[in-house]
């Protein structure tokens, strides 16, 4: 049921895109794509590969030590990454690449808001080839100082290192940084050090500047300032997706990345206007297999206002009947 449920958020979430614009992947990284992987079900995490330009790490939540490298350009997956010398996953919900190039997935979720007392951070180094290979990962203890909570976002520092937390409430969570530097040897204690809204995912900018987070209706940037957000921060306009829980930024930081959960489930950018360009790749370069140019329209820059509401109307019915099965599947 669940399945079915985020196939038909998915659904409405494309309904709301222009015509033509769906169709405009496998061209160049960086922009819209549909997962194309059918073991790819519920995409929990999204980062952009630093060793890979045009690649997106993602897993599921309730699954395997596994997570999948997902080419931009196609939406195939062109490596199955399995972990060795962790525990098995409870509830992997999050993955952010580190200054170093390593890879942090976060096995932080707790549907029954605190009924673990601890989590778990599994750290491996982004593998230099692609190919579906086995790699050892190193597995943190994490517990937090003001008692166990649920989380789905988990972000790493691109300059410190630092690992934080976010976590999920309906009604506001907490953001938690970690020991400047994690140990296998011990616990690793988060201690609080904001406020957040209701967060399914975030990222930190490229430069280390700013902060996104999201939730299932809407995300915020804020500016990122001595280990704590600074301000109310400001609106990217987050696409409306059926299960919205994933983000990212491209790798040079000129656009963000929301993903959702689901089988096909659509990747879909959004450009930041005054977003520092570093690295930028080559975005009229056709992909593998294809023969067009150009970018994709942003979206909502074409359709009518009328077929718009009418999507957002079917979307917001279907994503509040897909958080009331997905309570009751909890209970």
């Amino acid at each position: 049921m669940r399945s079915a449920l985020c196939a038909l958020g998915a659904a409405a979430a494309l309904a709301l895109l222009p015509a033509g614009h769906a169709r405009a992947e496998g061209q160049e990284p960086d922009r819209d794509f549909t997962i194309e992987d059918s073991r790819i079900t519920e995409s929990s995490g999204l980062a952009a590969s630093r060793a890979h330009p045009g690649v997106y790490w993602t897993h599921n939540d309730q699954d395997e030590p596994r997570i999948f490298a997902v080419d931009s350009r196609t939406g195939r997956t062109v490596a199955t990454i399995t972990l060795s010398g962790v525990g098995t996953p409870r509830d992997m919900e999050a993955i952010s690449v580190g200054p170093d190039g390593d890879l942090y997935v976060g096995d932080i979720g707790d549907n029954l808001d605190g009924s673990w007392d601890h989590v778990w951070i599994y750290r491996l180094p982004e593998p230099k080839i692609l190919k579906d290979q086995t790699v050892r990962a190193r597995q943190y203890v994490v517990k937090y100082a003001d008692g166990p909570r649920n989380a789905e976002a988990l972000m790493v520092h691109p300059k410190t290192g630092r690992v934080y937390i976010a976590s999920k409430n309906e009604d506001g969570g907490g953001l938690y940084a970690g020991p400047e530097r994690l140990t296998t040897s011990g616990t690793n204690t988060f201690r609080r050090v904001g406020d957040v809204p209701w967060v399914t995912d975030g990222a930190f900018s490229p430069d280390g500047e700013r902060l996104l987070l999201r939730g299932y209706f809407s995300a915020r940037e804020y500016v990122w300032k001595d280990g704590r957000v600074d301000g109310d921060g400001t609106s990217p306009g987050a696409p409306f997706q059926g299960q919205a829980e994933s983000v990212t930024y491209t790798l040079d930081g000129s656009g963000i990345m929301f993903g959702s959960e689901g089988t096909g489930s659509r990747v879909v950018r959004v450009d930041r206007e005054d977003a520092p360009r570093t690295g930028t790749p080559d975005r009229t370069a056709p992909g593998p297999g294809t023969g067009g140019t150009g970018p994709s329209p942003a979206p909502g820059a074409a359709g009518s206002g009328g077929s718009a509401t009418k999507g957002f109307l079917v979307l917001a019915g279907a994503t509040v009947l897909v958080l009331g099965v997905k309570r009751l599947l909890r209970r």
